[in-house]
């Protein structure tokens, strides 16, 4: 199994998989400040934005359950956005039956309309793009060092991570401990718990490695 820094190019249309990430980057972001610049009244523009960002998708090959899945992280967003019509005030109208606050329905439209559509052109981006070339990109548009160091630390880490998680699978899988039912959670808690003692260890040992082969760090420059 590849690590995360070393995840191929996702499938999709071959212009779109080699186009240059600094491109792609830009072009996200600018997507991005076009949909938090557009009015919420602008119906009509969200639209067209959901058709090209949709268009992306098919285009890069994204199956609707791994769009799902990479969607999640939209969850606290889709909660506070549920929140808004009750808390905010303002004048207030009956939705089923419930009063909401007039302003609290618009803001909440707003917020999971350009939230939703700037993450799935990050999708689109995410899944055409190798992890390396995006933070090589990031680096080549003049991010301060300290972050992109941070982001390729992030990516090695989580190969880190992903590995002592596979050992301890194959250790759980070894003892015939099957995860299923309330009776597992505690001895799934205590791996999680190992899990990240083990982790931090490991890489300390990275960065101690890394010292000695002489690398600069850059984040405490």
């Amino acid at each position: 199994m590849k690590g995360f820094a070393a995840l191929p190019a996702a499938r999709g249309a071959g212009w779109l998989r080699d186009a240059s990430p600094r491109l792609k980057l830009l072009g996200v972001l600018a997507f991005a400040i076009l949909v938090v610049a557009t009015p919420r009244e602008w119906f009509a523009a969200f639209a067209l934005y959901a058709a090209v960002v949709a268009a992306f998708l098919i285009a890069a090959q994204v199956r609707p359950r791994t769009l799902l899945a990479r969607m999640g992280i939209e969850i606290p967003f889709v909660l506070f956005a549920a929140l808004m019509p009750f808390v905010a005030s303002g004048p207030r109208i009956e939705v089923w039956g419930v009063p909401m606050a007039v302003e609290g329905l618009w803001g909440a439209w707003g917020l999971l309309a350009k939230a939703t559509l700037a993450l799935m052109a990050s999708i689109v981006l995410v899944s055409t793009t190798e992890p390396r070339a995006i933070i090589l990109a990031l680096e080549q548009l003049r991010l301060p060092r300290q972050l992109t160091a941070i982001a390729g630390f992030m990516l090695r880490y989580l190969d880190v991570i992903a590995g002592e998680w596979r050992r301890m699978r194959v250790a759980q899988d070894s003892r015939g401990f099957g995860a299923r039912g309330h009776r597992a959670w505690p001895v799934l808690a205590r791996g999680v718990g190992a899990l990240f003692a083990r982790s931090h260890g490991r890489g300390e040992r990275v960065y101690l490695a890394m010292l000695s082969r002489g690398y600069l760090d850059a984040t405490r420059a």
